[in-house]
């Protein structure tokens, strides 16, 4: 399946896990190991749309971008209240939050759709090994 984005959502995604991963690296962040493995994973990818080829692909891609919706949110809260709602790094906060949030979504409605194509092909709910070894095509 093939994950679509535009270019104001790849540069939101692009800049939350620059700024998480780097402060990772200097201890200011305390992102879950697994997260930060997400992370590493996704960002090479993001150069446009991404095919997520499993179930288990798709739900690192979603632990990932819940992780940075989470911190572009604490971002955004920051800005507004330590500077005013309308500063202009309340502002772009807000919508690198905003992109990362349409994604978030369509990364969700993508897993629901995985999950229950797993279900209808095995007849159980999608368990690790069907997360890993039933793929989809694009």
């Amino acid at each position: 399946m093939i994950l679509h984005f535009t270019f104001e959502e790849l540069s939101a995604l692009d800049a939350a896990i620059e700024r998480v991963l780097d402060s990772a690296e200097g201890g200011g962040v305390a992102a879950p190991p697994q997260v930060i493995t997400d992370l590493e994973s996704l960002a090479p990818r993001l150069v446009g749309d991404i095919s997520v080829d499993t179930l288990a692909d798709q739900l690192a891609i979603q632990r990932a971008i819940e992780f940075l919706l989470t911190e572009t949110r604490d971002r955004t809260d920051f800005f507004i209240l330590d500077e005013h709602p309308a500063a202009e790094s309340a502002v772009s906060a807000y919508f690198e939050y905003a992109h990362i949030l349409t994604v978030l979504e369509r990364v969700r409605q993508m897993g629901e759709e995985m999950k229950a194509i797993v279900s209808l092909m095995t007849g159980e709910q999608p368990s690790d090994e069907t997360a890993r070894s039933v793929s989809f095509e694009d």
